[in-house]
């Protein structure tokens, strides 16, 4: 059995899918773009700003599920350009510590929107 998980807290899905979907002990979290959720204004800003943005965005699924980052056993980060990859790294180590998820990190020809970034995750759900 599988559970849709909706938030307002992050961007919507505009399409056929679903921010994220609880099944089988785990949270599959869609990728995240940087959407400002509040305005659905696209952040336009630095790698940097771009990279904390969609992190943000992707806490606030995780935590309309019930889980948060520190549940985070596996990342997919999709750059736009891979020499970004060193600055995205950086504000990556803000949000996660060790153990750390396991992570690819690729570069990909186009993004939606065209963003700098766009990262999915795989979360454990917590025990109840």
């Amino acid at each position: 059995m599988k559970k849709e998980v909706k938030t307002e807290k992050a961007p919507k899905a505009i399409g056929p899918y679903s921010q994220a979907v609880i099944a089988g002990g785990f949270i599959f979290a869609s990728g995240q773009i940087p959407l400002v959720p509040a305005t659905g204004e696209l952040n336009t800003g630095t790698i940097e700003d771009q990279t904390r943005q969609v992190l943000q965005n992707l806490s606030a699924v995780l935590e309309a599920a019930g889980a948060s980052l520190t549940d985070v056993v596996k990342t997919t980060v999709f750059l736009q350009d891979m020499n970004d990859f060193s600055k995205m790294n950086a504000v990556y180590g803000e949000f996660f510590k060790p153990p750390f998820p396991a992570r690819a990190a690729v570069q990909v020809a186009r993004l939606p929107r065209d963003v700098k970034v766009e990262i999915e995750a795989v979360a454990q759900t917590r025990a109840s």
